[in-house]
């Protein structure tokens, strides 16, 4: 099963949730993917401008973490997930990676992505939205997709409630909410959730 983690922009706490989701449900048996969209003129296997034709020698970039760092993939292994990927790819090009995405998924017992855009290709099983109101921007992509997450995930930083151009306030209400205190982004019933959807009891409550 799917579970995908989005959110409206960028260091909200994204990787953190996806990390505390491996570590708090570890009968899961996770597969991890960080999914980075970046601008043109970018080369996705060296991170950097360079003169190669991307759109033909490198349209994606896709590497396995063998140990945990502290990159965002590499936090997914120290969370305890079982394989974890890093997958790099221009604005525009990310279907030219599904079908290793989809190989990967196939042989997953549960999977976690950390992206918006994966959603153009993939319909999770539940779509997590991260929402962090001390922040105005509001990414196209999460625009999009806002209405079809299942549960928000709410960080809380003692700022009001804002209104983002373009999302209706219905996107919002009606759906479960999990407030989350930075440095822990996953509680119990966070957690629980989850579990639910995917059909799994967790260890703390067994």
């Amino acid at each position: 099963m799917l579970v995908v983690v989005g959110g409206h922009t960028r260091n909200i706490g994204k990787t953190s949730v996806a990390a505390g989701l491996i570590a708090a449900l570890p009968e899961a048996r996770w597969t991890a993917m960080k999914i980075t969209q970046h601008g043109h003129g970018i080369c996705s296997a060296a991170g950097e401008p360079c003169d190669c034709a991307i759109e033909y020698e490198h349209p994606f970039a896709l590497s396995q973490e063998t140990a945990p760092s502290s990159t965002d993939s590499g936090r997914f292994l120290a969370a305890g997930a079982e394989r974890a990927y890093w997958l790099r790819t221009p604005i525009g090009h990310l279907g030219q990676a599904m079908t290793q995405v989809r190989s990967i998924l196939a042989s997953s017992e549960n999977a976690v992505f950390e992206s918006n855009s994966i959603l153009n290709f993939l319909r999770p099983d539940l779509f997590l939205a991260v929402l962090d109101y001390s922040s105005t921007d509001m990414k196209d992509s999460a625009r999009r997709f806002l209405s079809r997450a299942d549960a928000l995930v709410i960080v809380e930083r003692n700022h009001q409630a804002i209104s983002w151009e373009g999302v209706p306030e219905r996107w919002l209400t009606g759906k479960p909410q999990f407030h989350a205190k930075p440095p822990r982004y996953v509680t119990r019933e966070l957690a629980e959730f989850v579990a639910g959807r995917l059909g799994i009891k967790p260890a703390a409550a067994r």
